[in-house]
């Protein structure tokens, strides 16, 4: 495919291959339609195979000095790079990024391969005093083995990119299950950029699938005794199902899931910095990001001034062919999210909400929209909507405010807007979420942060040294000098 440069093969054990049975799947652009690609509609045989030539690449890869791991990293970071519009090219037409986000993650993702590089010389262990005489007792930590990692598609090179950068770092093997909407800038371009950066065979794993043989390959991955840790991002409802089959294996699961994410307005707030801030977390990527900015609670002495400066800047916000750098607004993943999010849209119109902005839809784009007054048993107020839909409430004061944001069972992400920090992080306190910026938006992340939520988003944490404790195992080794009494 020359347009993105898709290749129609897995890697396993370093070698590129067809699916076992030799069959594939259509890749289509989210904007236009048209099939841009094929990809392997891979099986358990498949799966399997990559899980066995990722146990048999551990030994050597976990044995490996951390100087050529981070020699690796350091060329994957120069080589994505080198690729830069390529990559951007393949993130617009395979994913439906606008320009801007495809900026984004080309920034992010060899900043984290850099970060990874310093990774591999963090400390692995720590001297513990003991009670026992003569006994040297130490904490050390060694790769787990084989992860399987499988990520999503709406922040594919990212968030692909952020599955494997842990695992790797510390030594771990790695088999990858890219979407199947992004099977090239999620899967398959990490062992392009990584075989030439020098990774040895079977340490990277890429096992792509279809939506209907998705299954199949996820059962393998979690049942594979094998396997020794699995980590997914994407929807609460999925990450649930594969938190209880791995439970059955007593697998742990590091598990980033979706946001009901909630951005709180004082009444101290710089309102025109309030309305780019709300605007910026609701609508990049059409709010297709767990952490885009779902509910935005303000009080009520700035609500009226708020709501119509937001209103009028959503209102102008450019929708539609995401190569078009203006365009804030692009294409939603496919024709059932769009039918997801606008019958969304209309139920909550139906049962009393007031469209403030938007709730139009031109093939695969919706238009940025906000509303107001949502009933709290609508599904855009109860579940995660990945689109362009923010939903505005006045509250009385910062005490309902934080009250309305914990009113979910979801825990990613959240925001509060004032000119008063120290008031800002008292209230960051009381909100249950993973993360909590103050006077900022909810959509942020860098490489080396406890990137992570609560409740019903997930628990563990990527980034930086926090991973370690997700991808390593820790053990308690003594060392007894002399000899010891023994009572018989």
């Amino acid at each position: 495919m020359a347009t993105t440069g898709l290749k129609s093969s897995n890697l396993i054990g370093g070698e590129w291959a067809e699916a076992a049975d030799g069959s594939t799947f259509d890749v289509l652009n989210p904007f236009s339609g048209e099939t841009i690609g094929r990809a392997p509609a891979s099986g358990a045989a498949d799966a399997r195979r990559a899980i066995e030539a990722a146990a048999a690449a551990f030994p050597a890869w976990a044995a490996t000095p951390p100087a050529e791991r981070q020699r690796i990293f350091l060329k994957a970071a120069d080589l994505l790079d080198e690729r830069h519009d390529e990559i951007a090219d393949a993130l617009i037409r395979e994913s439906g990024a606008t320009f801007g986000f495809a900026m984004f993650q080309l920034h992010f993702v060899p900043g984290l391969f850099r970060q990874a590089a310093g990774a591999a010389y963090l400390p692995v262990g720590q001297v513990i005093p003991s009670d026992v005489p003569g006994a040297m007792a130490m904490g050390v930590r060694r790769p787990v083995g084989v992860v399987a990692a499988i990520a999503p598609w709406n922040a594919a090179l990212i968030l692909s990119a952020r599955s494997i950068t842990a695992p790797l770092a510390f030594g771990n093997t790695v088999v990858l299950k890219p979407s199947e909407e992004s099977p090239w800038v999620g899967g398959q371009l990490w062992g392009e950029i990584f075989d030439a950066a020098g990774l040895p065979a079977g340490v990277l794993n890429i096992v792509t699938a279809s939506r209907e043989g998705a299954a199949a390959v996820g059962d393998e991955l979690i049942s594979n005794p094998a396997v020794r840790r699995i980590n997914f991002t994407g929807s609460t409802g999925t990450g649930r199902k594969i938190a209880e089959a791995a439970g059955r294996h007593l697998k742990r699961v590091v598990l980033e899931l979706g946001g009901q994410n909630p951005l709180i307005v004082l009444d101290d707030a710089d309102i025109e910095y309030a309305v780019n801030a709300s605007a910026f977390g609701a609508y990049l990527h059409s709010g297709q990001i767990c952490m885009s900015t779902r509910r935005i609670l303000v009080e009520r002495g700035v609500a009226d001034d708020f709501i119509a400066r937001l209103t009028a800047k959503t209102a102008g916000l450019g929708a539609g062919d995401p190569t078009v750098p203006q365009n804030v607004v692009g294409p939603l993943v496919n024709a059932a999210a769009v039918q997801t999010v606008k019958g969304r849209i209309d139920d909550a119109v139906h049962k009393g909400a007031t469209l403030l902005a938007g709730g139009g839809v031109d093939g695969a784009v919706v238009q940025a929209t906000l509303l107001r007054d949502v009933p709290d048993d609508c599904d855009l107020a109860l579940n995660e909507t990945f689109g362009p839909v923010a939903v505005v409430e006045v509250v009385d004061d910062a005490d309902a405010a934080v009250r309305r944001a914990n009113e979910t069972s979801y825990g990613l992400s959240a925001g509060i807007i004032t000119t008063n920090p120290e008031r800002g992080m008292a209230l960051a306190g009381r909100i249950d979420a993973g993360i909590v910026h103050v006077n900022d938006q909810t959509v942020g992340d860098e490489p080396q942060m406890p990137f992570g939520g609560v409740k019903d988003s997930g628990w563990g944490r990527f980034g930086g040294a926090f991973a370690m404790d997700e991808f390593t195992e820790m053990r308690w080794i003594t060392v007894q000098s002399g000899s010891r009494h023994f009572p018989f």
